[in-house]
């Protein structure tokens, strides 16, 4: 686990920067668009903005309690105080993307001119270049951890609503501002999306559900058990996501004569062989089945 602890050190770096940055361009747009601008398509892409550095600060927090270890009261570690935190930061989205499309709403049925637009299209513009470039830097250095990997998909969509606000901006400087209006449906829908699937991911990871890529990871871990020479086969893999972590279970049957020394370094073999396809799995427990029991 070594190596997966240095690398959840600069992973939680990135989504600390990753944090600061957004939430700061967010709120940059939204006094932009409300105060001044009066452009609902770059209010909506800054909530939406701040919503992303949410999602940042969310991971941020799990990768800081990935480092703490379990206790008394929490056998199993605080990793699943991400999912709570995820729960929450969505309801806020959510909230916030029914004010968007309240605004969008009244800019659709009365459009209006938006002050200045080509200043806000260069600042969208910068927070789209920002947002994507972040995002591809940290999907090619966390493509190993599943809650890196979205958050950096999730900065990459971030950037493609800023790209969004250029192009209603540039509609709004030729006197079509209507767009404006409708930029900002978009961006409120997708928020609500993505809100409402990071609130069904994070609950069903709160009862250890295992679905999607859990069970094609399930597979994969079987697979790779059963080729190593003294395991004639693995019959329980379970798998369960907390946090930025998995934790599992594999059950092996063995030859019936086997030693527990023997035993220990079957188990130790796989545990490595597992770690070093998924680092993200912090722990796997293996036990045994002989022949005679089955």
């Amino acid at each position: 686990m070594g190596e997966s602890i240095d690398f959840v050190k600069n992973a939680d770096k990135l989504a600390g920067i990753t944090t600061l940055i957004l939430v700061g361009l967010g709120i940059l747009q939204i006094i932009l668009g409300e105060l001044f601008l009066k452009s609902v398509a770059l209010t909506a892409n800054g909530i939406d903005c701040i919503g992303d550095g949410f999602v940042s600060g969310v991971v941020w927090i799990g990768l800081m309690f990935f480092k703490k270890p379990a206790d008394d009261k929490f056998h199993y570690g605080y990793y699943k105080m991400e999912n709570l935190a995820s729960i929450a930061a969505a309801i806020v989205m959510i909230l916030l993307a029914g004010y968007i499309i309240f605004r969008s709403y009244y800019q659709f049925i009365d459009p209006h001119e938006v002050t200045a637009p080509l200043f806000g299209l260069v600042v969208a513009l910068i927070a789209a270049i920002i947002a994507i470039g972040l995002g591809i830097y940290k999907y090619k250095r966390g493509s190993k951890m599943g809650s890196v990997r979205l958050e950096a998909f999730n900065t990459i969509k971030d950037g493609a609503a800023s790209g969004l606000t250029v192009v209603a901006l540039v509609f709004d400087y030729f006197g079509y501002y209507i767009a404006d209006a409708i930029v900002g449906f978009i961006i409120a829908g997708v928020i609500v999306t993505i809100g409402f699937a990071a609130i069904r991911e994070s609950s069903f990871m709160l009862v250890d559900a295992c679905d999607g890529e859990c069970i094609d990871r399930s597979y994969v871990i079987k697979k790779i058990v059963e080729e190593i020479p003294e395991v004639e086969s693995a019959h329980v893999v379970r798998l369960r996501r907390s946090g930025p972590v998995h934790q599992g279970e594999v059950e092996i049957k063995v030859s019936c004569d086997m030693t527990v020394r023997e035993f220990n370094a079957i188990k130790q073999k796989i545990i490595k062989k597992v770690q070093a396809r998924f680092p993200d799995v912090e722990r796997l427990t293996v036990t045994a089945m002989t022949q005679e029991e089955n």
